[in-house]
């Protein structure tokens, strides 16, 4: 069996248990090949055992000797509630397969059962896990009296960013998301449903970035029995399992123009219609979509429809990118210290100290705050000693790219100079606001202006609004 190696990152730890030894170590092979760190089990005591282990996801046979598919079900959920379980069965036994989704697993998969199923399940089950996680960490931190902005910083683009999202929380108008990849556009829409009065419905995602393009329509449309080929029963869409809730539409300039037609008749006329079928179901969805993108590029060259880009633009919100907001990196170093210290409570590791900081000040963070997070990680898993160490950084890491402003690769406009000198001397002086701009000779308003940050007197530039009609 092969295995990611230990220094890359993985879609996640999954346990798969299957009396037959052959089955369990191929699903584990290919699962390892589709990114995933898979551990195959074929005795199933030994499988009730490792459950307490850190796995984030389980994939079990339900007929096994010793302990069967509903035991581990039930045990698993004893020790980790939020850990997803998919069962695999057999076609004779469908209703047991049934039952366990009645006590709690995520899905089933009748053998024999193509391997890219697997993965999408797993992929959706993990993405909606991580998802409901984050809920639970808003749900406490409103509970305990702070907001939101206080879990992700408290810059001035970000705090507009949140104020925004906590003004249009309750309203039923299309939310565009526009940030780098990490920089937690996915956090912002869960609390736009968090704190809307849709809360108790369904939150329900999708990336459409990673699902295959022939896949993609049946996850959002659903299928009716003898729609397709393989098509053998009828399958709920997620529009229609969104409800009376909210779809997050992540990675949605990925979409194929053909499904952007569709989408965009859906939220014109409030309908979707299952593929294969004649019947039109109404519905009440609210669409939150995202992209790394530059979407409005995209339509401007014919890439996305701009038709369906003025309905989702109703109101848009820029993250800004972590680099940009060098003053957050204390708290969210201290947040995610403390996060990775609890998942793994043997490391000695304490504290950042300011040589290692001041690393992480230098780095230009490409993956924002996801990489962040997982630089920390990295930091209390290595760490031999109470404070981290610089060792245990990545090679080359918080070395360049920001130790000097840099002027090659072409003559830039001085304008994007200026902003580009202001950027780097904030980080040399440790995020320090007054300081850099003590230095630099200029002004508070000044400085924020250079560094993009919304004036206090005019709209932020990262927030724009669409008239709805």
């Amino acid at each position: 069996m092969t295995s990611p190696r230990p220094e890359q990152a993985t879609r996640g730890r999954v346990l798969i248990v299957d009396d037959d030894r052959a089955l369990g170590d191929t699903l584990a092979e290919e699962l390892s090949n589709d990114g995933f760190e898979a551990v195959a089990v074929a005795e199933s005591r030994e499988a009730a055992r490792r459950l307490e282990q850190d796995f984030d996801a389980v994939v079990t046979d339900l007929r096994m000797p010793a302990v069967d598919g509903l035991e581990l079900l039930a045990l698993s959920r004893n020790v980790a509630p939020d850990r997803p379980v998919i069962v695999m069965t057999a076609f004779s036994a469908v209703d047991t397969a049934i039952e366990s989704i009645r006590q709690g697993a995520y899905h089933y998969l009748t053998k024999p059962f193509g391997v890219d199923e697997l993965t999408l399940f797993l992929g959706r089950a993990l993405a909606e896990a991580n998802l409901r996680r984050e809920a639970a960490a808003l749900r406490r931190a409103l509970r305990e009296g702070t907001s939101f902005t206080s879990v992700v910083g408290q810059s001035d683009a970000m705090r507009a960013a949140c104020s925004l999202a906590a003004r249009v929380a309750d309203a039923s108008t299309p939310v565009l998301l526009l940030g780098e990849t990490g920089t937690g556009k996915g956090l912002i829409a869960h609390s736009l449903h968090a704190q809307s009065r849709r809360a108790a419905r369904p939150f329900v995602t999708i990336n459409c970035a990673a699902v295959p393009d022939q896949l993609l329509e049946t996850e959002l449309f659903g299928h009716v029995r003898g729609a397709f080929t393989g098509a053998t029963a009828h399958r709920v869409g997620l529009l229609e399992e969104a409800d009376g809730g909210t779809l997050f539409l992540d990675e949605i300039g990925e979409m194929p123009m053909p499904l952007q037609a569709k989408l965009l008749d859906v939220l014109e006329r409030g309908v979707v219609r299952a593929i294969g079928s004649n019947k039109e179901k109404t519905l009440d969805v609210r669409i939150v979509a995202a992209t790394h993108r530059d979407v409005r590029r995209q339509a401007a060259a014919g890439e996305f429809r701009e038709d369906l880009l003025f309905r989702l633009d109703v109101v848009t919100i820029t993250i800004p990118p972590l680099r940009d907001r060098r003053d957050d990196l204390p708290e969210l170093v201290a947040h995610f210290l403390g996060l990775a210290r609890r998942k793994h409570d043997q490391s000695p590791v304490r504290r950042i100290p300011p040589p290692v900081f001041d690393r992480l000040m230098r780095h230009d963070w490409p993956g924002n705050v996801r990489e962040l997070a997982n630089v920390v990680e990295r930091l209390v898993v290595l760490g031999a000693a109470e404070a981290a160490s610089a060792e245990d950084l990545p090679e080359g890491f918080g070395t360049g790219g920001s130790a000097s402003p840099g002027f090659s690769g072409g003559v830039l406009p001085l304008q994007d100079m200026e902003r580009r000198y202001a950027r780097w001397a904030l980080g040399q002086l440790g995020g320090r606001k007054m300081a850099t701009a003590e230095k630099l000779e200029i002004d508070r308003k000044t400085l924020a202006r250079l560094l993009g940050e919304p004036g206090r007197t005019e709209p932020p530039p990262s927030v724009r609004r669409r008239d709805p009609t």
